[in-house]
């Protein structure tokens, strides 16, 4: 069983002057659509506010929630942030909140968004609004679901707002494995950064991701894993500078699985970064980290070590959602289609 969360306002029309690709989630919940009762759906609510204000500064998140961003800053962002914009940007946090709620209970879940790692305190940036994996992390940790929480960022391009907005947390560190002359042009410190030259294999690839993580894994001993699972080290992403093959992708998700569940450590998953023309394949991509991970805990029994803290009255909701169907006008608005260039002053999540 798959404990996927998702929420419909996830899937958007682009807004006007949007340089990012708004099909990808679209097409992520219909291939798991197409697996059945092999998922279960949980649908989360938005975050709320003081939890953004714990992380972002409190003037950026009254912009964002009154779609009131100033321009330069939705520059920054690579898209405005209309109303729509600014309702999902709130539930996307709550996702990775509830995905780790669930992990903590049952091992693993994915949330179907999110991993919007560039996002700062004060403004967004790179095709993000809110950093989803900072505001959960914090949350977590102040309400002690997790003592030690490891934010595991695998995309192509540096976890530089994660590690910006978490420095100095005593319940948090942040490891970030990244192409290191691709965006951001400066760079945040991670508790652990390794940077990759261009062109980089599979083989190269994973011994760096090995020999690095676990030292990390055994000094910090984490109790719970966020993970940036991006997509975009594939060879052929449009705004990645890494050479994996789909192989290596699938190696680097069950070696950062195997390690996790070896030592007992509950994991939730995020979309990350995956850039290119065809969405569906795309898509298929971060179906499959989600599949493979799912693979790699199936079976092991985390029940009892947080399935208490689901019934707190501040826990999320985790009832299935009863009704999720493919949504056709989303297809007919042409949400599948938007292309888009890298405007020089947006990176990619």
């Amino acid at each position: 069983m798959i404990r996927v969360v998702h929420h419909r306002a996830y899937v958007t029309e682009a807004p006007a002057r949007s340089t990012y690709r708004w099909g990808k989630n679209g097409a992520i919940r219909d291939l798991l659509l197409d697996r059945g009762a092999a998922v279960t759906w949980h649908e989360p609510a938005p975050m709320p506010r003081e939890w953004l204000e714990a992380t972002h500064d409190p003037d950026y998140v009254a912009e964002v929630l009154a779609a009131a961003v100033p321009r330069e800053k939705e520059r920054r962002i690579g898209f405005p942030v209309t109303e729509v914009v600014a309702r999902r940007a709130a539930l996307v946090p709550g996702g990775t909140y509830m995905a780790a709620r669930l992990a903590l209970a049952h091992g693993f879940a994915a949330n179907t968004a999110g991993g919007s790692h560039h996002a700062l305190a004060t403004t967004g940036a790179g095709y993000c609004v809110f950093n989803d994996l900072a505001v959960a992390a914090v949350r977590l940790a102040a309400e002690r679901a997790a003592e030690r929480i490891l934010i595991v960022d695998v995309d192509v391009h540096q976890g530089d707002g994660t590690a910006a907005l978490t420095a100095g947390h005593e319940a948090i560190t942040t490891y970030s494995i990244h192409a290191a002359k691709n965006f951001p042009v400066r760079k945040a410190c991670s508790t652990v950064d390794v940077a990759l030259p261009d062109a980089l294999g599979d083989d190269d690839y994973l011994a760096q991701l090995e020999e690095t993580l676990v030292p990390l894994l055994d000094e910090v001993q984490p109790d719970l894993i966020l993970y940036q699972g991006g997509v975009d080290p594939y060879a052929g992403d449009r705004l990645g500078r890494l050479a994996l093959s789909d192989a290596g992708l699938a190696r680097r998700d069950r070696l950062v699985g195997g390690l996790a569940l070896a030592r007992g450590v509950p994991l939730a998953s995020t979309v990350g970064g995956g850039y290119g023309d065809d969405v569906m394949a795309i898509a298929a991509r971060h179906v499959a980290v989600i599949e493979r991970l799912a693979a790699v805990y199936e079976g092991a029994d985390f029940l009892g070590c947080a399935a208490a803290d689901m019934d707190r009255p501040d826990a999320p909701p985790s009832s299935v959602i009863p009704d999720l169907v493919r949504d056709p006008p989303f297809r007919e608005s042409g949400g599948f289609g938007v292309r888009g260039t890298l405007d020089p002053g947006t990176s990619p999540v």
